[in-house]
């Protein structure tokens, strides 16, 4: 299996400003539909996602998702960035949280995904799938 990642700053848009965050975001080919974003703080992981690959490659370019996932392209800082809004299990803002990633940043590394596994390419082996889950 093959896998590509990057680390990208992000802003978490807080009541008191724009935070910046360093995140990993990881592609490999054993999951092909997904990438996944893992945000740090200094050394702690704050949170994990995982975002469908093609979702996240047209929400640079018109807005996309609903529910616990959106993503929308948006104009700031003098760049293209990508607005990601998350909402988790908390009811409340402590549920919440929206991001910004530079859209430029994020389209390089979906581009290195591709090299991976081209689109329209992906693959899920459902019978293997099964039988992991059947084992546990």
């Amino acid at each position: 299996m093959s896998s590509v990642s990057a680390l990208i700053v992000v802003r978490l848009d807080a009541t008191t400003g724009q935070v910046p965050l360093l995140a990993r975001f990881s592609y490999d080919s054993g999951a092909p539909y997904e990438v996944q974003a893992a945000f740090f703080d200094g050394p702690s992981v704050l949170a994990r996602w995982h975002f469908d690959r093609q979702m996240l490659a047209e929400g640079l370019h018109r807005p996309v998702g609903e529910g616990d996932v959106a993503f929308r392209p948006r104009q700031g800082s003098g760049a293209g960035e990508l607005r990601v809004d998350l909402r988790g299990g908390c009811s409340g803002p402590h549920g919440q949280a929206v991001l910004f990633v530079e859209a430029r940043a994020l389209a390089a590394f979906l581009e290195q995904t591709y090299t991976v596994v081209r689109a329209g390419d992906e693959f899920l082996d459902l019978d293997k799938l099964l039988e992991e889950f059947l084992a546990r």
